[in-house]
């Protein structure tokens, strides 16, 4: 290898290394599959370093943690494959992989590395995408993560989340924090910090701000934060309780449950925390307000019929339609990105599990076991959806893909974890 380029990605490595070590980062683990794994191999790029910083490392543990596929370990072949028209079906076929992923990486005259991938389906033996990047080597692991969704979606027909963030509150004695990180647990980045609880955060559509709920007014109150520039606004700050914050699909309203005018609300106001709005009079508690994907309604939790239960306002004409029967306590929807149903928590003989229901069908399937599973949000893809439980006496973060199949579970050492939210897909 060149020795400007080994320079390069030797440094690269030792940062990329060293940063995550400095903050509580999650580490994602599969604990249930999908039982049907695609079988594809990985091929160490030419050109790359070997390691856990290497591309073709982070795409094959990327979708390892999907749980659709599996790693087909492609040592002892050679020439090892760099191109296309390297790969010779047969010998892959041999060792049981369904596709196989070359590449390589070379350096650029201006300090940036040229990172090609192919991937090649060896049971019809045809290339099935090939793609050129020209990044820097701070830009190894997004580039692996693009790459890994440009695999899912040729492999699965769904668009994959590699390249999104979450967000998420961890609590270390008294103090409390709002961190950022890349969806695989990597790169955690403190928000903000504060000696009082935060709760519910909630991503913008273009994921550069995020609501949340903070006490540190010795009350709940909303805030947005910029991710970009740092700073926030105290967009809900009335009398009383703000809490519940949810976006609309355009980004310029909030959905927020206030108790200014007496009692547990759903209000409507601008971003900017202006012009609020009830949008309707009960005499139960409605909180939890989530835009459905057209922006059109409303699904919320109420008490309004003697218990809590899920409804839906239509906005344009201010009709309630009550969505869940089965059970008296069903709380916190989710929708999910089609528009076709939902993701909720129910009690169940003193359990709380996550579930899901379909608009057309009305079926409910239950997800997870329990017994504290809550604060489910749904990957902008709509195939898995993360949540908080608990562990051990303190908050971990898990994830169930939506039919159910593919169980994941995130952890940071000494660090209770709560209140996940999946970001949406990272703007072109």
């Amino acid at each position: 290898m060149h020795r400007s380029f080994r320079h390069i990605v030797a440094l690269a490595a030792l940062f990329l290394l060293v940063l995550p070590l400095a903050r509580a980062q999650l580490t994602i683990e599969i604990v249930g599959g999908a039982g049907t794994a695609v079988p594809i191999a990985i091929v160490p790029f030419d050109g790359e370093p070997a390691g856990p910083t290497s591309i073709s490392y982070i795409v094959g543990q990327d979708l390892t943690r999907s749980g659709l596929f599996k790693l087909v370990d492609p040592s002892g072949v050679a020439p090892r494959p760099a191109r296309i028209e390297d790969v010779q079906a047969a010998t892959w076929r041999a060792k049981g992989a369904d596709a196989v992923v070359v590449g390589s990486a070379r350096p650029l005259a201006d300090g940036r590395v040229e990172v090609r991938f192919a991937l090649v389906d060896v049971v019809k033996q045809t290339p099935l995408v090939a793609m050129v990047y020209n990044v820097t080597p701070a830009q190894f692991r997004a580039t692996a993560h693009k790459i890994a969704d440009v695999i899912y979606e040729k492999m699965t027909g769904d668009p994959g989340v590699f390249s999104t963030r979450i967000a998420y509150i961890t609590k270390s004695g008294t103090r409390f924090q709002l961190l950022v990180a890349d969806a695989d647990g990597n790169d955690p980045q403190t928000i903000v910090t504060s000696n009082e609880p935060m709760l519910s955060p909630r991503w913008a559509p273009d994921g550069t701000r995020i609501a949340y709920v903070s006490f540190e007014s010795k009350k709940p109150v909303v805030y947005v934060q910029n991710l970009a520039t740092g700073s926030r606004a105290a967009v809900a700050n009335f009398r009383g309780s703000n809490s519940s914050p949810a976006w609309s699909p355009d980004g310029r309203t909030l959905a927020v449950t206030l108790t200014k005018d007496g009692g547990s609300q759903l209000y409507l106001m601008n971003a900017d925390g202006s012009n609020p709005q009830r949008v309707m009079s009960s005499p139960g508690i409605d909180t939890e307000a989530m835009f459905m994907p057209d922006g059109k309604s409303l699904l919320f939790t109420s008490d309004r019929g003697g218990s809590p239960q899920i409804y839906r306002l239509t906005l344009g004409s201010n009709a309630v339609e009550r969505l869940t029967f089965d059970g008296s306590y069903n709380v916190s929807p989710r929708p999910f990105p089609d528009g076709k149903g939902f993701a909720f928590v129910r009690r169940d003989g003193g359990r709380f599990q996550i579930a899901t229901q379909d608009f057309a069908s009305r079926q409910m399937q239950v997800l997870t076991s329990g017994p504290v599973d809550e604060s489910p949000s749904i990957a902008p893809n709509g195939k898995l959806i993360l949540y908080a439980n608990e562990a051990g006496g303190r908050g971990t973060l898990a994830a169930v893909s939506s039919d159910g199949r593919v169980k994941q579970r995130l952890s940071a050492s000494a660090t209770d974890v709560r209140e996940p939210a999946w970001g949406p897909f990272p703007r072109p």
